[in-house]
C-alpha cells in the first residue's frame, strides 16, 4: 500500500499565503524557514519537501503572486470594443490588488521578491505587462507604438491601487477608480 501524501497542495498553499505575509512586510531576507514552519504548523522539513530551499521558496511566492494576478488579467474578457477591455484590465488590476494584498506587494515593492528578485528582467517583459501592451496596442491601432502609453496607463493604475492599499483615497471605491482611469487614461493614450 502507498504511503499517503503529507506534504499536500493545501499545506503548500498555507505555506505561500504565510510567506507572501512575511515577504510583503518585512522583504526576502526576513523569511526564514524556521518561522514560516512555526506559523503554518507545519516542520521545516516540509517546507524544504515542497521548495526545495528557502531561496527557491521565495521565488515560488514571486511566481504565486504573478500567477494569481496573471488568471485575474485572464479572466477579463476579450470583448469588439478593445476600449472597454482595457478599463476591464484596469479593474481586474485593483481587485487583484484588493484580494491578494500580500502578493500584490510581492510582485512590485518587496525586496528580494517578485520584480526586485533581481533574475526576472524589466518589469515591461513580464507576461502581464505585455497583457496590458497589447490591450493598449488595440485601441491604438496597427502601426502606433503601445510600449509608452501601457507604461503610462501602468503607472496610473499603480499608483491608484498604491495609494488604495495605503488607506490615503478618499472613499469612492471602484466608481471613483474607474472613472479616474477613464478621464486620466484618455489623456495619456492621446486623446
Amino acid at each position: 500500500m502507498a504511503r499517503p501524501r503529507v506534504h499536500d497542495d493545501a499545506l503548500r498553499a498555507r505555506l505561500l499565503e504565510e510567506a507572501s505575509t512575511i515577504v510583503a512586510t518585512a522583504g526576502a531576507a526576513a523569511l526564514t524557514v524556521r518561522d514560516l514552519a512555526s506559523r503554518a504548523g507545519t516542520s521545516p522539513s516540509a517546507v524544504y519537501s515542497l521548495f526545495g530551499s528557502r531561496d527557491d521558496l521565495v521565488r515560488a511566492v514571486g511566481d504565486e503572486a504573478f500567477a494569481r494576478f496573471a488568471v485575474r488579467l485572464a479572466a477579463v474578457p476579450r470583448t469588439a470594443d478593445p476600449g472597454a477591455d482595457l478599463l476591464g484590465l484596469g479593474l481586474a488590476y485593483r481587485e487583484n490588488a484588493l484580494a491578494d494584498p500580500h502578493f500584490y506587494r510581492v510582485m512590485f515593492s518587496a525586496t528580494g521578491a517578485g520584480l526586485q528578485d533581481g533574475s526576472r528582467g524589466p518589469a515591461t517583459a513580464s507576461a502581464t505587462f505585455l497583457v496590458l501592451r497589447d490591450a493598449v496596442a488595440r485601441v491604438l491601432g496597427d502601426g502606433v507604438p503601445a510600449e509608452e502609453p501601457a507604461l503610462g496607463l501602468w503607472a496610473l493604475v499603480h499608483g491608484l491601487v498604491e495609494l488604495e492599499l495605503d488607506g490615503l483615497l478618499p472613499d469612492g471605491g471602484e466608481q471613483r477608480y474607474a472613472h479616474v482611469l477613464r478621464t486620466a487614461g484618455q489623456g495619456i493614450l492621446g486623446g
